[in-house]
């Protein structure tokens, strides 16, 4: 799971609810600063066992550049809620949930100066949210002005990180949350794996894990673990694209990455000084990477 360099909210953010059919999706909006030309809005999805959070420290940049960013729980993440059928957390349903914030976003008078908006937005998926940025992407290419996929692969999670979502899928079955995250800190204390230094960011990591809903654990890991190769559709579909990566990422392993990129036709970024989590990791580099990719196609 990504952890956040820190949990206070960032110049120019507020933290908002945005309707969907399924229940209000809890999220982070940050908009550009008094003086700055409004360029778009950009929508941010999270991995997994994610949050709205693990963008936190890109918030206020992406802003300054002039983008309205809005970072996301998905449906049982953290402080949204969701059902607890595990089979409510497909990829198609997770991507609706994406459309209707879209959609809310976008018109109906939700622009930042009070009119309607009604115009494409930039998609990031980190993670596990990069298949659903896609399943999103693929069902409404027209809403999409370019598709950002940050530490995610072409289909099914594989190697350790499968075992991983395994174990987590099987222990969701009959443990609580809070119940695994107590198994989860035995296991790294055994390991004498080390603690973030912030006392904050760590009550941050134990109260985010702990409500999460044990159907969306089973659901998503469900899914991720079953998730097929859409790559060539995506590549027929002819939307920027940029796949990114953190240069030790061990989720998806790199190579498929950039195995990926070359048949969307394009090149995989590597992001210096980081792993899994490029945008808690280095987020000065993730921003500029970022902002400068959707500068080119706003």
């Amino acid at each position: 799971m990504s952890t956040p360099p820190f949990v206070d909210l960032p110049p120019h953010t507020v933290a908002v609810q945005l309707p969907t059919a399924g229940g209000p999706l809890a999220a982070l909006r940050a908009t550009p600063p008094a003086g700055v030309a409004r360029r778009g809005i950009a929508v941010l999805v999270p991995g997994y066992t994610g949050s709205k959070e693990d963008f936190v420290a890109v918030l206020e940049p992406l802003a300054r550049a002039g983008y309205d960013v809005v970072a996301l729980d998905q449906r049982g993440q953290n402080e949204s809620a969701g059902p607890d059928d595990p089979g409510a957390y497909t990829l198609v349903q997770l991507a609706d949930d994406l459309a209707e914030v879209v959609d809310d976003l976008t018109g109906d008078g939700a622009g930042t100066d009070g009119g309607s908006t009604d115009q494409p937005v930039h998609i990031l998926g980190h993670s596990f949210g990069g298949l659903v940025a896609r399943e999103y992407a693929l069902a409404h290419p027209a809403r999409v002005r370019s598709l950002a996929l940050l530490d995610s692969g072409p289909d099914a999670i594989p190697g350790r990180s499968a075992e991983q979502a395994k174990l987590l899928v099987a222990a969701a079955g009959f443990m609580t949350s809070a119940e695994i995250w107590a198994e989860m800190q035995k296991m790294a204390a055994a390991e004498g794996a080390p603690q973030h230094p912030d006392p904050a960011v760590r009550a941050f990591l134990q109260r985010r894990f702990e409500s999460n809903d044990t159907g969306m654990l089973v659901g998503m890991g469900t899914a991720i673990l079953g998730a097929a190769d859409r790559t060539e559709e995506l590549a027929a579909a002819g939307l920027p694209i940029l796949v990114a990566a953190g240069v030790g990422d061990d989720a998806w392993p790199v190579g498929l990455q950039k195995e990926t990129a070359t048949r969307l036709g394009t090149e995989l970024v590597l992001i210096e000084d980081a792993a899994h989590s490029p945008a808690a990791e280095n987020p000065a580099v993730t921003a500029r990477l970022l902002a400068g990719f959707w500068a080119q196609h706003d």
